[in-house]
């Protein structure tokens, strides 16, 4: 997808105590400019049959039913609207409690905070801070559960370096740095190349993005108990394209080289991340190794495509949106697959499926002022003045029945700084020419994500972060 821009978000607390929110204030006269809360439409509410994909839903459709059965909620307050994120909630709702985030089990795990890149780096992706070398050279980099190879930007940079927050790792200041030689299992893994016995790597991505240099090997830095020796990884000496800030790439991919295959003997084949919420209450994760078993997960089956060795793909057949499921045949999805994409901001489904579902979703909000399309995104509004706003709640349903519940910041985006009123519907159509469909990060998000590689099954459990 071509590179966006979001304005940056605070970085997640550092602890996650457990977090009781007082009462809010009174209400504010009704003459103030309210910022809205965001609260989901029950799921009971009864909407009658879409109408026929591309037309707009009829005038006569009866309203919404009263969202009475559900309790009033009260979400801590967003950052600050010159931050561009989701409007401040601002009428008095009763408190809730919100019990801390499960930690993945001790044992043979090994946790990492991850933070929007929108906090400082000017990507959409997440970010994790490991050490590379030694002594451990800090590194901040975007992860990726699309890629394999993992790399950073090398000294010296003899081709071109974009600008990172980071000091540039230095191999020759690390006594376990050494190049990966040609004729090796990791050589051949990483396409073969060759400049006399050292092993070159050279990647190109979707959006023209590129990175290469000398595949090499080094130690990779979790925590002060958990380093992984000999990791392969690129050196990048020649890396163009728009990767924000960031000082490389973590590679979660299902190819040889990538993280995930490189500790799969120590860790279980299995790994987990949490990508913050935009309201940001509790701090992301990612985990290399098994995380507890809560009985809240929903696991769904991790299909293999041939064509596409390195992707993880799940069997969607279909969309909750409110109650209503999209009156569309599973073939709709199957017939090409979709993938489950952290490197992705939004969900991209087939033509048909998303007419009928951006339809649903214009009939729920019909209250609402419209706003101006975001890139790929048509459908947006101004919610300028709304002290409360009223959305369906969505769910992904699977082949097998299993169902991954999407977090309430899962459904819109809130893209400008200088507009943050405005929402934008986070979900677009795939063109024609698309492989495949995408779940991107953004309805990923304050979900746990486990990817259980050996027995080739993914699970979510909502509201972990």
């Amino acid at each position: 997808m071509p590179p966006m821009y979001f304005p940056p978000t605070p970085a997640p607390a550092a602890a996650f105590p457990p977090l009781v929110f007082p009462p809010s204030p009174a209400p504010l006269p009704a003459s103030a400019n309210l910022p809205p809360i965001i609260i989901p439409d029950h799921p009971g509410t009864y909407f009658p049959p879409s109408p026929a994909p591309g037309s707009a839903p009829a005038d006569g459709m009866p309203p919404m039913l009263p969202a009475v059965a559900f309790p009033p909620m009260f979400f801590p307050p967003n950052p600050a609207p010159s931050e561009g994120m989701p409007p401040t909630p601002a009428v008095a709702f009763p408190p809730i409690y919100l019990p801390p985030a499960l930690a993945p089990a001790e044992g043979p795990s090994v946790t990492i905070p991850d933070v929007p890149g929108t906090s400082g780096f000017n990507i959409t992706e997440f970010v994790v801070v490991v050490g590379l070398g030694t002594p451990s050279q800090q590194s901040a980099l975007m992860f990726d559960t699309g890629s394999d190879l993992s790399w950073v930007q090398c000294q010296p940079c003899t081709g071109h370096c974009y600008q990172q927050n980071d000091p540039l790792y230095d191999p020759t200041k690390s006594s376990t740095y050494d190049v990966v030689h040609c004729g090796t299992p990791e050589c051949s893994a990483a396409g073969g190349k060759c400049n006399g016995t050292t092993c070159l790597y050279n990647i190109n991505y979707g959006d023209g993005s590129s990175t290469s240099g000398a595949l090499s090997q080094e130690t990779l830095t979790f925590s002060s108990s958990r380093k992984f020796s000999s990791f392969p990884f690129g050196c990048g000496t020649t890396n163009l394209g728009d990767f924000g800030s960031v000082d490389g790439l973590l590679g979660l991919g299902r190819g040889q080289l990538s993280l995930a295959s490189q500790t799969a003997s120590s860790f279980d084949g299995t790994f987990s991340y949490c990508l913050p919420s935009h309201n940001m209450t509790r701090p992301g994760f990612l985990s290399i190794g098994a995380s507890p078993d809560t009985g809240k997960v929903q696991y769904t089956a991790m299909i293999k495509k041939p064509q596409y060795p390195s992707f993880y793909f799940v069997e969607l057949v279909s969309i909750d949106i409110g109650g209503y499921v999209l009156p569309v045949p599973p073939s709709v999805f199957t017939s090409k697959g979709t993938l489950l994409d952290s490197g992705t901001t939004f969900t991209y489904i087939p033509a048909q499926a998303y007419t009928l579902l951006r339809d649903r979703f214009k009939f729920t909000m019909k209250g609402y002022k419209p706003a101006a399309p975001f890139q790929d995104l048509d459908t947006c509004y101004d919610f300028s003045g709304q002290s409360v706003i009223f959305q369906p709640g969505m769910s992904f349903k699977f082949s097998d029945g299993a169902v991954f519940d999407i977090d309430i910041f899962g459904v819109m985006i809130y893209p400008y700084v200088d507009h943050p009123a405005i929402g934008c519907f986070a979900f677009a159509s795939s063109d024609p020419t698309d492989q495949f469909s995408i779940i991107g990060n953004t309805q990923q998000r304050s979900a746990e994500v486990i990817y259980n590689v050996v027995a080739e099954k993914i699970g979510f459990v909502p509201l972990s972060c």
